[in-house]
């Protein structure tokens, strides 16, 4: 071990500890252990046990600094403590936003859709075959029919809905609804039965005051009029009736509040009868390679403009880029506050340079060089990042597990999702240690130059 680094440490490590640092990580440890006790009780559901978790924890970190670090030292460790711990909290929330919200877009939607934007898709099982055919990862295709109508259910309940048709015997091929319906199955679909089965969303139906086997009539508002005079025909609005057969939670607001799933037929007979579709939608292996597999597709179609060709992420990409530009936003301004908490850190090694200035010439009396000099205070400057970046990831990945299976609820009105979702990336907290050490390496600098720089005349002169 050189002498820079045990006399870095020995300015940093304090001799004396104090009975009350003691005493009180003690409490700090024993409010976090009852927490532990009460979340495990409740199954993680006690808001009182995640508050005495956390800020025993955060308590337990303030008292371990104390007792073995000066005041000083402890009030620059603690704003890196603060500053990686916020970091890594918030990134963890926004990729939970992101990968929750590409589960549930994932979860009632395909991978890849083909649809065309001029004149009826006749075409289709032409296409369909194509498609099956141009890569090996698509596992599935199947037809579809998007469209906006209303539905009724008794007298004074009515909802604008999203209607979409399937085949009933490719839909659990092509997307994963199976694994949201908390009542009845998506195999009623196949159903041949009058009225013909419908499957909705679970708020859809809490709207609607409905419940499984209950009857629904849905409302095709523009069927009465002719759209190319807009002069309204005789007769009310086109209506069917449907049982419903299956209900699905996906978690997801928008899909849970306005979504429904018959049958293509059905769907088609909505649309006036004719073998017509809106569009074609592919299912793949894997999900990362939609965009390659989307891309061989306009390339197949390339003659054929009137085909419209996405992939997941561009069907939602406004959502997607927007969670990517809040990330990236968050990201630099907690950044910035990381470099400011590293300002203690300086005013510390400064006050330090200061305070130290007699032995610094004794040093350099004795031969050590300016270099040497500079790297003791480099090694304080390091070593109080290292601890503040090591415990703040310790904090928040500790917070992160603890919000996680509490379980937090959201409005999904705003939020569009139930529950505060918390995924933890290591190559993110990678990111934030390497980041930490960088601005504290930096932070180093000034200090360890300024002592650098002291002659031994200067500290030895009134001696």
């Amino acid at each position: 071990m050189s002498y820079e680094f045990r006399i870095g440490w020995r300015y940093l490590y304090r001799r004396t500890r104090s009975r009350r640092s003691s005493l009180g990580l003690l409490i700090a440890l024993a409010v976090a252990a009852i927490g532990i006790g009460t979340m495990v009780a409740t199954d993680g559901h006690s808001g009182l046990a995640v508050v005495a978790l956390i800020g025993g924890v955060l308590a337990a970190t303030i008292f371990l600094l104390l007792r073995f670090f000066s005041v000083f030292t402890t009030v620059s460790v603690l704003g890196v403590v603060l500053g990686v711990a916020a970091l890594t909290i918030v990134l963890a929330v926004t990729t939970g936003f992101q990968k929750q919200f590409r589960e549930k877009v994932l979860g009632v939607n395909a991978h890849v859709i083909i649809m065309k934007e001029h004149g009826g898709f006749r075409e289709y099982r032409d296409v369909e075959k194509v498609a099956l055919n141009i890569d090996s990862e698509v596992l599935a295709v199947q037809p579809f029919i998007f469209v906006e109508m209303l539905v009724t259910r008794g007298k004074g309940e009515l909802s604008g809905v999203a209607i979409k048709g399937v085949d009933p015997e490719r839909v659990s091929k092509v997307l994963d609804l199976s694994k949201h319906m908390v009542e009845g199955s998506v195999e009623a679909l196949k159903q041949d039965t009058t009225p013909a089965p419908i499957i909705l969303g679970k708020e859809l139906a809490r709207k609607l005051k409905a419940k499984l086997n209950d009857k629904v009539t849905v409302v095709a508002p523009l069927s009465n009029i002719d759209i190319r005079t807009m002069e309204t025909k005789r007769g009310a609005p086109d209506t069917r009736s449907f049982v419903i057969k299956g209900i699905f939670y996906s978690g997801f607001d928008e899909y849970d509040r306005r979504l429904m799933y018959i049958s293509l037929k059905e769907a088609q007979t909505l649309m006036g009868g004719r073998d017509e579709v809106m569009g074609v939608e592919l299912k793949v292996k894997d999900v990362d390679r939609a965009v390659a597999i989307a891309k061989k597709l306009k390339k197949r179609y390339r003659d054929k403009p009137e085909y419209l060709i996405q992939d997941w992420y561009q069907l939602n990409k406004n959502l997607f880029t927007a969670l990517t530009l809040q990330k990236v936003v968050l990201l630099i301004v907690l950044t910035l506050i990381i470099i400011v908490a590293t300002f203690n850190m300086v005013s510390a090694l400064i006050m330090m340079v200061t305070d130290k200035t007699r032995e610094i010439a004794i040093l350099r009396s004795m031969g050590a060089t300016s270099g040497s000099i500079a790297r003791v205070f480099q090694v304080v400057g390091i070593a109080i990042g290292g601890v503040g970046t090591a415990l703040g990831l310790a904090l928040g990945l500790t917070v992160c597990n603890v919000v996680a299976s509490y379980g937090y609820r959201l409005d999904p009105k705003v939020y569009l999702i139930d529950r505060l979702p918390i995924s933890i990336n290591y190559w993110e907290v990678l990111l934030v240690a390497g980041i930490t050490m960088v601005i504290s390496g930096i932070a180093t600098l000034f200090p360890s130059a300024k002592a650098s720089s002291l002659q031994p005349v200067e500290g030895l002169r009134y001696d």
